[in-house]
């Protein structure tokens, strides 16, 4: 969730005390080339908060935090779609890696919380989405968005789309992604598989198609936030609730009982009494 600033340190603008700001995870050294060029998030000596190098993570009481890794929270945008810019953030430079124009086609695998969300940002600049995937609850649930969503074996082997992004942990979609993308397409991958996978440079070489890893959501924060705040997007229809402390266990091992929604989101408020 977000969090509103309740002190600040001697060098910075106390104008910060009482605004409702999300935090970067990925906070670099500051000292490098990396992150002197913006690239803070691929910083060797990163911290990654909650994660790596021993940063507290977002669900203790209170955070100490370098201000140069703070973004306001504008009022338009709620509790619940402040704790989606992270994610939002991700999904937004997937959508802007596949040089999204309105008449332009994308195939999404993985109708999830990235998938979905990179889909948004692919339509509301008038791109044509199709996403796979592979049980029909999730489907179903793409569907109710207003997207046109599919098992894989429902799409042509001719079919080829201006763009392909892989939101999956599935070994077998890289090479599968190739084979639907359009000559001088582009290849965005943003999903992350248990084991290495395997892609036939020569597709991507005959093709001539770009291909785009992408890693944290830093440089897309700010444009979350924005389209966020716009109404472009509109990303609290994927959350299916929210669980206190007392309820993550249940959430990681798959029960979701204790929620009502069918969104592919769960989040936590600590605050909560269960």
């Amino acid at each position: 969730m977000d969090g509103v600033v309740s002190t600040v340190g001697p060098e910075v603008d106390p104008a910060w005390i009482g605004k409702r700001v999300i935090g970067d995870t990925m906070l670099g050294c500051g000292k490098c080339a990396r992150c002197a060029a913006g690239n803070h998030h691929v910083c060797a000596d990163r911290f990654e908060v909650g994660i790596r190098g021993g940063f507290a993570g977002a669900l203790a009481e209170q955070m100490a935090y370098p201000v140069v890794g703070l973004h306001e929270i504008p009022d338009s945008v709620d509790d619940v779609a402040a704790a989606m810019v992270e994610p939002g953030g991700n999904a937004l430079r997937a959508a802007l890696a596949c040089n999204p124009e309105p008449g332009k086609s994308a195939l999404v695998f993985g109708p999830g919380t990235i998938g979905l969300l990179t889909a948004m940002f692919l339509r509301v600049r008038g791109v044509d989405v199709h996403l796979i995937g592979e049980t029909e609850e999730s489907l179903e649930f793409a569907r109710g968005l207003g997207f046109h969503a599919t098992g894989l074996s429902e799409i042509g082997t001719g079919a080829k789309y201006d763009a392909v992004v892989d939101g999956t942990n599935g070994t077998n979609i890289p090479p599968t992604a190739v084979k639907y993308v359009e000559p001088a397409g582009r290849l965005v991958f943003i999903g992350i598989a248990h084991e290495p996978t395997r892609i036939d440079t020569r597709d991507l070489v005959f093709k001539d198609v770009t291909a785009v890893g992408i890693l944290s959501a830093s440089p897309g924060l700010a444009g979350a936030i924005a389209d966020y705040a716009s109404g472009a997007v509109d990303p609290r229809p994927l959350v299916a609730g929210t669980v206190g402390l007392a309820g993550v266990g249940a959430v990681l091992n798959r029960d979701r009982s204790g929620v009502r929604g069918a969104g592919p989101k769960v989040l936590v408020n600590p605050q909560m009494a269960s």
